[in-house]
């Protein structure tokens, strides 16, 4: 064979290339990303319905999505095709191999196991009260995913390995368990990361706070969806053992990212902000240079931002529900972003007790004086670069929430503020200054003890919710022993309250009203249905699909309805296919 003959056969071999994965990337696109499901859905329906004025408008969308299939399919044509593309894969792929040889995960063993007992002690009264917490209720009913529908793909995935089928079944408490090793590992990292590759005990019982803060309890109640929630965590510190080489730390910032992404997106500011604490370690004690640390912050900003990009328009599906994907337009993007952070920052004030809050404002003080003592910079620019860092650090500790119309407030959107103190505290004692050790201790150990006293009201709330249930439940099966489900729809009014064992915890830890859910009544974001499968299906009285009405223009009690039954716990108003259910504290 001639050279001529040679480049020929060995174009067409890389036109073939180029056409199969285009083709390829093209059925990938289809398939996964969910925009592109749903136009394809929704086109097929206006050409069924013949409906003018949209086929404009559905191809400038199939255009924005074709250019989007081209940003993907250029870099991996590059990558595959061209000398160079290959060469910079082999460079990534072996400074991903020098990376992990650096690295003795056998001295990880000892400290995950040390730190996944101390998880497991601490949420030990949570796994023991057996609660249905929110989504539960309907996943263990229903047995569906649907994490999908909230772009949590790797999640939705995954459910599939951890239940062994694809229909979800209640295997609690082997989520929580998974969750806890989870982040045991999380915490090992963000220590071995934050102090100078150097574990101890001490900072690894300061880095408590990443998995027991009173925030991410709620995400450990959750009996499906904790350890997705707990990986979210994990993938965002995982890049930062890879900091030593720029590509690699690159290419694995990009896919933790994603993972991040598809799993909780509550977590988008952990990243930020352990990236934020190196550098500032890094600028403080003058290892690297101002340039260093500014092209650092670069490759960070360009990971971030270029996933955030990708997820945005190409993976995530839109939601106006409860929250809002939306992003603030530009014209008021920061004063809207500015009264988010001052929302978060009010709900946090108000959620945490005096205790915690005393101990929060010493572990930053210990911060600053850290920051200053041991400070090769001049002292007065490391007060105030300190000061900086737990200012923008708290900002990110709400992620991509900050910028949204309407972001999500719920406990476990807010986890992130449990990672901020994590890092904060092992910084801290990472000064081996006695009297702040003790201070980051015992905050941590105040955190430690409401965990047990968390598990302990849910189990409380659990069993009077039901008493209440089943009150009402005896009312009902009495009033319509043999009603026609079709025929007979109900509504409830106000909620049962709070037992007296919460509510003496809510004195001095208002969180814990934000934790404990009633169980029955209007209260989960303004929508009953939680409540409702629990306490028609569980309990046999009905199905919720057929049973119970969401339209908020038909308000019952605007019916006028007879009351057909008055007790010491409730009012029930019925003409006999419409029943309001009035609540009383």
């Amino acid at each position: 064979m001639t050279q001529t003959q040679f480049n020929q056969k060995n174009k067409i071999r890389n036109g073939i290339v180029i056409l199969l994965s285009i083709i390829s990337l093209i059925i990938c696109i289809a398939v996964l990303f969910p925009q592109i499901r749903q136009m394809i859905v929704h086109l097929v329906e206006h050409i069924e319905y013949k409906k003018a004025g949209t086929y404009q408008s559905w191809f400038n969308t199939f255009l924005s999505y074709a250019m989007g299939g081209i940003c993907f399919i250029l870099p991996f044509d590059y990558c595959i095709l061209t000398d160079s593309g290959k060469a910079l894969v082999q460079k990534v792929k072996q400074e991903i191999k020098d990376c992990l040889s650096e690295v003795d995960f056998r001295s990880f063993l000892k400290p995950v196991l040390l730190l996944s007992g101390v998880y497991l002690l601490g949420i030990l009264t949570i796994i023991r009260a057996n609660f249905l917490y929110i989504d539960d209720i309907a996943r263990t009913e229903g047995g569906t995913r649907g994490w999908y529908h909230w772009s949590r793909y790797i999640s939705d995935f995954s459910s599939i390995f951890v239940h062994a089928d694809t229909r979800l079944t209640d295997i609690s408490p082997v989520p929580q368990l998974l969750a806890i090793l989870i982040l045991s590992i999380s915490s090992v990292l963000l220590v071995y990361v934050i102090a100078n590759k150097k574990i101890t005990p001490v900072r690894l019982l300061a880095s408590i706070p990443l998995g027991l803060s009173p925030y991410f309890l709620a995400c450990l109640s959750f009996k499906f969806d904790a350890p997705y929630m707990a990986l979210s965590i994990l993938a965002s510190i995982v890049p930062f053992l890879f900091i030593a080489r720029k590509k690699a730390f690159l290419f694995c910032s990009v896919v933790s990212l994603l993972v991040m992404c598809m799993t909780y997106q509550a977590a988008s500011g952990i990243y930020l902000m352990v990236a934020v604490i190196h550098c500032f370690q890094d600028w403080n004690s003058r290892k690297k240079s101002s340039k260093e640390i500014l092209f650092f912050l670069g490759i960070v900003a360009l990971s971030f931002c270029f996933v955030i990009v990708v997820f945005k328009f190409f993976l995530m599906i839109s939601v106006d529900w409860y929250a809002s994907t939306a992003i603030f337009p530009l014209p008021h993007i920061i004063s809207g972003t500015l009264n988010n952070i001052k929302n978060y920052f009010l709900l946090i004030n108000h959620d945490w007790g005096i205790i915690w809050k005393m101990g929060i404002a010493l572990v930053m003080l210990f911060f600053i004086i850290r920051s200053v003592y041991q400070s090769e910079q001049k002292r007065l620019l490391s007060f105030f670069g300190s000061i900086l860092v737990i200012g923008l650090s708290f900002v990110l500790s709400f992620g991509v929430y900050s910028l949204l119309e309407n972001p999500l407030y719920a406990p476990r959107a807010m986890f992130g503020f449990g990672v901020f103190l994590s890092i904060l505290c092992v910084y801290v004692v990472s000064g081996y200054k006695k009297l702040a050790t003790v201070v980051v201790l015992a905050l941590n150990w105040c955190l430690f003890v409401f965990a047990f006293s968390y598990g302990n009201a849910l189990a409380d709330q659990e069993r009077y919710a039901e008493f209440r249930i089943g009150l009402l439940l005896h009312d009902l099966s009495s009033l319509y022993p043999n009603r026609n489900s079709g025929d007979m729809t109900f509504q409830l009014k106000n909620t049962i309250d709070y037992t007296p064992t919460i509510k003496n915890i809510a004195m001095h830890y208002p969180v814990i009203e934000s934790l404990v859910p009633k169980k029955l009544g209007k209260e989960v974001h303004g929508v009953f249905w939680g409540s409702t499968v629990y306490y028609l299906e569980y309990f046999g009285y009905g199905s919720y699909n057929n049973d119970v009405s969401y339209d908020s223009d038909c308000d019952y009690d605007s019916l006028n309805l007879p009351v057909v039954l008055d007790s010491y716990y409730h009012t029930i108003k019925s003409d006999g296919s419409h029943v309001l259910i009035i609540l009383k504290h």
